[in-house]
């Protein structure tokens, strides 16, 4: 199901399909802030396929024993490979990404790769595991969102499509606050402050009051590399 019906459109807009046995768990973050202006605005499309819909069993199971006595349930070949053949067949796809904690470690970089593409597949994985052949054969690219176990790939579906999303020219009105983020320069952002100027006897820095742009910018770029040395000094050494 599309999350969006667009009235708008954009040649170019991206495209992301989402393949999962809980499409329910998709639907309201996907469909906020950001990722609804978006959608609306024809920048991009996200569509939430249910893999259940693809099984043959009356039943609609999609998950069976491991062969080998393991504990747990696997997700079966059968409707995870229809639904992606059947998505293949109307459309060329970029990436077809799978959210395994086996995958590449995600980051602001990859983000910013995986928003120069135009289509692509993010299957969620769930139980136990899926049939590895599917993994051998059709994905593309794995991504583990942290080195922590979920009860499926659905949250990591989401954070994948809300930070690829968000880069896509127009989704956000001020295109350069993207620019600006955490990690863009391997750093985190300097400290930001709003009005008022003093509040219950906490001052603004006076740096950041002083009209001098130059002194502005210097004094934010110390602070960043100073928070990350504190902070995340392993984006230093990476």
């Amino acid at each position: 199901m599309s999350i969006i019906n667009c009235q708008l459109s954009i040649e170019k807009a991206m495209r992301i399909d989402i393949l999962t046995v809980v499409p329910e768990l998709l639907v309201s973050p996907l469909n906020e802030s950001i990722l609804k202006r978006a959608q609306e605005g024809g920048f991009a499309e996200i569509h939430i396929h249910n893999i259940r819909d693809y099984s043959e069993d009356k039943h609609h199971k999609v998950d069976d024993y491991p062969f080998g006595g393991e504990a747990g349930m696997v997700m079966k070949i059968e409707p995870v490979f229809r639904c992606i053949e059947k998505l293949k067949s109307e459309r060329h796809y970029d990436e077809i990404i799978f959210t395994s904690p086996d995958g590449i470690r995600y980051d602001q970089h990859e983000a910013n790769r995986l928003s120069t593409l135009e289509n692509i597949i993010i299957l969620c994985g769930h139980y136990k595991g899926i049939d590895y052949r599917i993994r051998e054969h059709l994905i593309t690219r794995e991504i583990s969102v942290g080195d922590y176990v979920l009860t499926g790939g659905e949250l990591a579906a989401a954070i994948i499509t809300d930070s690829v999303v968000r880069l896509l020219p127009g989704a956000i009105g001020d295109e350069a606050s993207a620019l600006t983020d955490c990690f863009q320069d391997d750093l985190l952002a300097p400290p930001v402050y709003t009005r008022p100027a003093e509040f219950n006897g906490w001052k603004v820095p006076d740096v950041l009051l002083s009209g001098n742009f130059a002194e502005i910018a210097k004094w934010q770029d110390e602070q960043a590399l100073a928070r990350t040395k504190a902070l995340r000094p392993d984006l230093l050494e990476e």
